[in-house]
């Protein structure tokens, strides 16, 4: 199909080029080169319908099964079918949510039938019940037996063991019966994954063998050759290679080398000669080691991880061993084979390793068991690898407290003993400086650490110097990706909602174009609380269809927190609560306190909104519980407000206090507003009254339209109490309109009901959704009335063009329109429906 390419997009079509290895150049990230193979498909599928089989799923590389996955949950307007088979249901996280067929076994009946019919002679009844039953109605493994033609299946003397390894066993039985010049030649087959006929008569010849010799092989239909090399099922690839002798192997590996081009074909050589290497081979080693940076760039981290590997088991010199073993381990790890780096990590411990490789031998360590767990134990591991760094490389050890600081944020109450934030931040605060001259990411460190350990004042001049450090462009994008999220968090630290903004949104600019996933998602997942605090719901629902696509494109399952606030803005408790619940277990059960907090502090807001202040006392206390730095503080304000409507005086004044720990010292005016609003809601009279009106000046100086709604409903709602009721209807209507712009309904109908006992008439909202356009639709609509084309939207929303055209169609019938020109004079309105 690459044929088609031309049509594709300049960016598309370079994605698909370096993934080929046509050409070179800069790494494709997955997102775009899943796009390319979808709008190739999709081209090929304009002459006429495609389908497309993909056997043995299971099987397949994890980069060729993410961009297949991506490809098949995009398909809506295009005439493609992908079929995918794999061995057991949902044995493939990248496929789940796609639409499934369970095929199982023969039924009895079918099964027995099929055994009598190709059993010769007689087949003892009982036997047949146990191979039925034992086969589980498989039908390859009823035939294999069958063929077998075995005295035992026919007198029931014996019965072999049935299932996949012994499958195996009797296909290379079958293989070993062939004469010894058909088993190279299957061997040779077995040797080479890409199935080339090509290569593979290339180096057959080089063996001296023909089509004479495949014969028996393709006679007993045991493998296909015609234009490419099919085996019968990859259990007889398997066999066939096991079959083998190690000195076959190095012969049939050598011969693949020599028949592939060392220019074009350089790296599948290199590899066939590494595997055919029979002891180390330092200039082997080299080569392997140099052939995996090539293939890193085209996006194949795993396999440069396998290239790493061999090139460290070949290597002779035992610092260069572990050096490339070391980054073996790092490669798996960011390919996401965590049990490989693991084991890789164990290999190089055995080896005499220095102390500055031992402890990055703890790092990736630590940084793997984080990746693969989030938890409770990475905080601790990568605080032992910090300390044990420290009097080796004072800059990595730094570092490596930062991973550990934000390891620990994540963990929060649930990290395992010594681990904990307090911990971490002591560990910091006593760790001597780097040389030289302290960076951005010296200061976020430090500011982070004093944040916990000393209080927001102490932290506050640091972590403005780390801020600013960061957006000043001073520091490389490697940290910028790798500590995004904290210079975020300090940020929020200093109640600075300007630079909160202006630093997620570098990170994830640096994210989507260096094509760094996980870390995109961990910008998104912040870039979504940003827009719902700024009151724009439509934006947070399109970076969640954004967040989506890339957690399919990863294989990601951690959840949005995101998610739980647009839960709660929408006030539908039914639905609600049994989704909070099960993400606050998920998150339990992860060891991810961070996303217990965000469920808590949701699950909060959410019976505000309601105005259960009960139940939003009780969620709000397990928010603020502990110390989770910025976090911790923007709880409390929700505490304070639900703890006074619960009459739980006692519990909002204390809360009261400890928020001015946070706030104390700042000018800012959201550290101003919400000092004010809570420092209101526990008093009366005319100070209450002077505090709520500051709160609401502060507030209107921010961007934060949530916040300043809320502000103005818990001031009407003291303004009506105190039967000022003018000027509780101005502020509660205010309140009340920005709540239904927001799509925030349970405030909305707290406020409309405040209004209401003020004797003002406020209509009911009516959930009259037939014609709602569904999130997607909303983000293509408003992209095209701001006049992209077709293309420029299925670029960005990873859709293909056919996909966009679809989805306007129903714009506009939706819309009563039918033209694009008409789209730009009609109202969007948000839907309230969650993703």
């Amino acid at each position: 199909m690459l044929a088609s390419a031309g049509a594709l997009p300049v960016p598309q079509r370079q994605a698909l080029d370096v993934a080929f290895g046509n050409t070179t150049g800069a790494t494709p990230g997955k997102l775009v080169l899943g796009l390319a193979v979808l709008s190739l498909l999709a081209e090929a599928a304009a002459e006429r319908p495609l389908v497309c089989l993909i056997d043995d799923a299971q099987w397949l590389d994890v980069a060729t099964l993410q961009v297949l996955g991506f490809v098949a949950r995009r398909l809506l307007a295009e005439s493609v079918l992908l079929v995918f088979a794999v061995r057991e249901p949902n044995q493939d996280t990248l496929l789940a949510g796609l639409p499934a067929l369970t095929v199982g076994g023969l039924g009895e009946a079918d099964a027995r039938a099929l055994l009598a019919a190709t059993t010769p002679g007689r087949l003892d009844a009982r036997i047949a019940d146990r191979i039925v039953a034992e086969t589980r109605g498989n039908p390859l493994a009823l035939l294999e037996l069958s063929r077998s033609g075995r005295a035992e299946l026919l007198g029931g003397f014996a019965l072999p063991a049935v299932g996949t390894g012994a499958l195996q066993d009797r296909f290379e039985q079958r293989i070993r019966a062939m004469p010894d010049s058909t088993r190279l030649l299957l061997l040779l087959a077995a040797a080479d994954p890409t199935g080339d006929a090509a290569l593979f008569w290339r180096a057959a010849n080089g063996l001296g063998l023909g089509p004479q010799q495949a014969a028996p092989a393709q006679e007993a239909q045991l493998v296909e050759i015609g234009r490419s090399v099919r085996f019968r099922h990859p259990l007889v690839r398997s066999a066939a290679y096991a079959a083998g002798s190690g000195e076959a192997r190095r012969t049939v590996h050598r011969a693949l080398a020599d028949a592939l081009d060392s220019g074009s074909d350089r790296q599948r050589r290199v590899w066939h000669l590494a595997v055919a290497a029979a002891g180390p081979d330092d200039r082997l080693a080299a080569e392997l080691a140099d052939v995996a940076e090539g293939v890193e760039s085209r996006g194949g981290i795993a396999a440069a991880a396998a290239l790493l590997r061999r090139s460290s088991e070949l290597t002779t010199d035992p610092g260069l061993k572990i050096e490339r073993t070391l980054a073996a381990a790092q490669a798996g790890l960011n390919a996401g084979d965590f049990e490989s780096a693991l084991g890789l990590l164990a290999r190089a411990e055995a080896l005499p390793v220095d102390d500055l490789q031992g402890a990055r031998i703890h790092l990736i360590r630590g940084l793997t068991d984080r990746a693969a767990h989030s938890g409770r134990e990475a905080p601790a591991a990568l605080l032992r690898a910090a300390q044990r760094l420290e009097p080796l490389d004072g800059r990595l050890a730094r570092h490596t407290l930062l991973d550990a600081w934000s390891a620990a944020l994540v963990a929060g109450r649930l990290a395992a003993a010594g681990g904990d934030l307090a911990a971490v931040s002591a560990a910091a605060r006593t760790t001597p400086p780097a040389p030289g001259t302290p960076t951005a990411a010296d200061h976020l460190l430090d500011g982070l650490a004093a944040l916990i350990t000393s209080g927001t004042e102490a932290g506050r001049p640091l972590l403005r110097e780390a801020v600013t450090g960061f957006l000043d462009d001073t520091v490389p994008p490697d940290l910028w990706l790798r500590y995004g999220v904290l210079v975020a968090n300090a940020a929020l630290s200093l109640w600075d909602d300007d630079r909160w903004e202006a630093s997620n949104a570098r990170h994830a600019e640096l994210a989507r174009a260096s094509g760094a996933l996980v870390p995109l998602i961990n910008a998104l997942n912040v870039r979504r609380v940003i827009a719902l605090w700024r009151g724009d719901v439509a934006h947070a629902k399109e970076l969640g269809l954004e967040e989506s696509t890339v957690k399919e494109a990863t294989g990601t399952r951690r959840a949005s927190y995101g998610d739980f606030f647009l839960l709660a803005y929408q006030g539908h408790a039914a639905e609600a609560l049994p989704l909070l619940t099960e993400a606050a277990a998920e998150a339990t059960a992860r060891g991810e306190g961070l996303g217990l907090y965000f469920t808590e502090r949701a699950t909060a807001l959410l019976h505000l909104g309601l105005g259960h202040y009960a139940e939003a006392t009780a969620a709000a206390e397990r928010a603020a519980s502990g110390d989770l730095g910025p976090f911790t503080a923007q709880a409390l304000p929700d505490l304070v407000e639900a703890a006074v409507r619960s009459g739980a005086t006692a519990i909002a004044e204390a809360a009261l206090a400890r928020l001015g720990t946070y706030t104390a010292g700042s000018e800012l005016a959201w550290a101003t507003g919400l000092q004010a609003r809570a420092r209101a809601l526990v008093s009366g009279g005319d100070e209450a009254d002077r505090f709520y009106a500051e709160a609401v000046d502060h507030l209107s100086r921010t961007r934060l339209r949530f916040e300043l709604a809320r502000t103005r409903l818990v001031y009407g709602e003291w303004l009506r109490r105190e039967r000022r009721r003018v000027d509780a209807r101005r502020h509660l209507k205010q309140a009340f309109e920005e709540f239904v712009e927001m799509g925030a309904d349970g405030f909305a109908e707290r406020a409309r009901h405040e209004l209401l006992a003020t004797g003002e008439k406020v209509r009911k909202r009516t959930a009259d959704t037939a014609d709602d356009l569904t999130p997607q639709e909303e983000q293509i609509a408003r992209m095209a009335k701001d006049g992209r084309t077709n293309t420029e939207i299925g670029a960005e929303l990873y859709i293909s063009v056919r996909t966009v055209e679809w989805h306007l169609s129903k714009v506009f019938g939706k819309l009563g329109i039918s033209s694009r020109r008409e789209l730009r004079d009609t109202p969007i309105h948000s839907s309230n429906r969650t993703r």
